[in-house]
């Protein structure tokens, strides 16, 4: 998967950078792929519920971005909010062990995510610092591919320890914590940051005149990615359908570890895509794929139609995520990359709500089928304004 000869050339700092993702993801995914039924079956929270707690949670994550984001062009930093933010994400760990309420668990996973909203930005425009141009697709492809395997490490690791500790869900989340704490401590000690950004900074990066700077190939990148994330809410409703269809307790975060699977497995290799080809084109083809994973989710129940679904899922993200991020790469000046993250995760961030919420709704009225209907309407009207965006675009460079 990652053999590739071109990636000898990627600087051993993203390669660090991906082996941050790893250990942090291995944390965080062996809570939250047992998170939402730990809310239903422990707690006795609703679906609703569950959909607010993730929509909130994962949104304002992305809204956070905006700030570290710009903080760290005005700084002219990147590492040190990076290390803070996953410092942050390692010590909420214990809360989840320790939560007997909703409200506890809402805590830990808006201070959770909030630790991921301040590591976000700066750490993508520190991939963008360190990898070199020709190599930009790969290198978010890379660190993407092992972000993944991360994740679905993580639920491997949960699903053996339900097993062996008999469905104890807080003992799994208390070991959590570890791979948590080693993440922040490779940060701190194996990144390097590129002297020519410890020694930049950017005045006002979000004055007017730094904003329209980032140009309306960047905003668009931003509208479409914000209706983009309407199509796809939180992870948790594939969690919750995979138990709907029969999947013990202690098995369903095999669905995240087949998603993630197919994730990894596909990030690297459209990365490197993404250098050679059309940019619109390929995100077509990745909303296509994540609008196939809607019909198929919403059409059946059976265990094989959901893990047809969540592999088809994790398709169109290894196809879509290193692509969005290179795509802002490549639109946003250098002093303002972080900015550029920032502000298109905050965009992001209130998809993101919006969507869970909205799902959450959906499955508790009409069923999740209509949940997932409603994601193919969204996937479609993002096509649409891909296809029109590029024939405009192509109608006026031939005149």
């Amino acid at each position: 998967m990652l053999s590739d000869r071109n990636t000898q050339r990627l600087p051993t700092g993203i390669w660090v950078l991906g082996f941050v993702s790893l250990l942090m993801d291995v944390s965080s995914e062996m809570i939250h792929s047992l998170l939402p039924l730990f809310m239903v079956t422990v707690l006795g929270t609703s679906t609703t519920a569950v959909g607010f707690v993730e929509g909130l949670a994962e949104s304002l994550a992305l809204m956070v971005k905006v700030f570290s984001g710009t903080l760290s062009d005005y700084l002219g930093k990147r590492k040190a909010l990076a290390v803070f933010g996953y410092a942050l994400g390692a010590a909420t760990k214990p809360l989840f062990a320790l939560a007997s309420s909703l409200d506890v668990v809402l805590t830990a996973r808006l201070l959770d995510r909030i630790g991921k909203g301040i590591r976000g930005a700066p750490r993508d425009a520190l991939v963008a610092d360190i990898a070199p141009f020709h190599l930009r697709g790969a290198a978010f492809g890379l660190r993407q591919a092992l972000d993944t395997v991360g994740a679905f490490l993580g639920p491997l690791l949960a699903i053996v320890l339900m097993l062996l500790w008999a469905n104890d869900f807080r003992a799994v989340f208390w070991v959590a914590v570890i791979p948590g704490a080693l993440s922040a401590t490779l940060l701190l000690f194996g990144v390097q940051e590129p002297m020519t950004r410890r020694d930049q900074g950017t005045t006002n990066p979000i004055h007017w005149d730094s904003l329209l700077r980032l140009g309306p190939a960047y905003w668009w990148i931003v509208g479409i990615g914000s209706i983009f994330t309407l199509a796809r809410f939180s992870e948790a409703f594939l969690v919750l359908r995979a138990q709907q269809g029969g999947i013990s307790v202690a098995w369903t975060p095999l669905i995240l570890v087949a998603m993630n699977l197919v994730y990894a497995g596909s990030a690297y290799p459209f990365g490197r895509l993404a250098d050679t080809m059309s940019h619109a084109q390929l995100l077509v083809f990745g909303l296509l794929v994540l609008m196939g994973a809607d019909l198929v989710l919403a059409w059946h129940d059976h265990w094989g139609v959901i893990l047809s679904g969540v592999c088809l899922w994790g398709l169109h993200l290894g196809i879509t995520q290193g692509l969005l991020a290179t795509m802002i790469a490549d639109s946003a000046p250098v002093d303002l990359r972080g900015t550029a993250y920032g502000l298109f995760n905050l965009a992001s961030g209130l998809g993101v709500l919006i969507a869970s919420i909205l799902a959450g709704i959906l499955w508790d009225r009409f069923g999740p089928s209509v949940t997932f209907y409603a994601g193919a309407v969204f996937c479609g009207l993002t096509i649409l304004g891909v296809v029109v965006h590029s024939a405009t675009h192509r109608t006026v460079n031939t005149r």
